[in-house]
């Protein structure tokens, strides 16, 4: 399995992705989940896969040599569309949905006949000279939605163990580092839950306009900073939660009684005998 998430903010982007594989208890494997395109001061991407390992290394090797080629309004065929001249992440995503549909039309029919699911998804984003930045969700059949100020994120993998802290965190106005930090509670979250996510991570912060970046860094076990992250998250989480009130169940006083009336629903009713009805 794996886990990967992107950010997109007012400040610029974030992309955290594990590199854990498995198919069983006995092939855990080790293998890179992002990858990074640059050509600074003209554009900037980034690529996050999940799914099928052999699906998504695939899709990554054509996604550097596939066009799109469209034809114009006289007929004739216009220049091809890659990753490295679209003019706008828009075309860039079109042009990844194209390598999927690509790697589709090239193994899903062998993949379906060994009992196998085409099973791959995206987290693209990112930013091309003369626009802003974008981030877009590309599914198995090559088409995508994009991220927006009331969806600020998009994970794939084992995503719920980690989303309850982005939710609660993140805005189009969170900053940069603090995004990075959620991130990383949430992947850390991930983590404590299911064995299938592990390190090392990759973790990659964009800022916005830049067309480049330098924070870029691998993380593993031994990181100081993801130690005190994984320590200091756990004990106060166990703070906050010795510090709520336990439920009173005796009609004890208490300022937060829980034995009361719902205000539109009755009780949960009790079955006392084999002819009472359930309805």
């Amino acid at each position: 399995m794996t886990y990967c998430v992107g950010i997109k903010l007012n400040a610029g982007l974030v992309f955290l992705s594990d590199s854990r594989t498995n198919a069983g208890v006995d092939h855990i494997s080790t293998f890179r989940k992002m990858i990074v395109y640059e050509k600074p001061g003209d554009r900037f991407m980034v690529l996050l896969s999940a799914g099928n390992l052999s699906i998504s290394q695939s899709v990554r090797e054509i996604l550097q040599i596939e066009e799109l080629r469209e034809v114009r309004e006289d007929g004739g065929e216009g220049d091809p569309i890659t990753i490295w001249n679209a003019k706008s992440m828009f075309d860039a995503a079109r042009v990844l949905g194209s390598a999927v549909r690509h790697v589709y039309d090239r193994d899903a029919e062998a993949l379906k006949h060994a009992g196998l699911d085409f099973n791959v998804s995206f987290i693209f984003g990112g930013q091309v000279k003369g626009e802003g930045m974008r981030l877009f969700l590309v599914y198995s059949a090559g088409n995508f939605i994009e991220a927006t100020t009331e969806t600020p994120y998009f994970q794939v993998g084992e995503s719920k163990y980690g989303k309850p802290v982005l939710d609660r965190v993140l805005t189009p106005e969170t900053p940069l580092d603090e995004a990075a930090k959620c991130a990383l509670v949430s992947m850390d979250s991930t983590m404590k839950s299911n064995l299938s996510v592990g390190l090392p991570l990759d973790l990659v912060v964009y800022e916005a306009n830049q067309l480049h970046t330098d924070k870029i860094i691998c993380i593993d076990a031994d990181n100081p900073y993801y130690r005190m992250m994984h320590n200091s998250w756990g004990q106060k989480l166990r703070e906050v939660f010795d510090s709520i009130e336990d439920p009173v169940w005796d009609d004890a006083f208490t300022e937060h009684p829980l034995k009361m009336p719902a205000t539109r629903h009755s009780a949960l009713r009790k079955i006392s005998t084999p002819d009472e009805k359930l309805i």
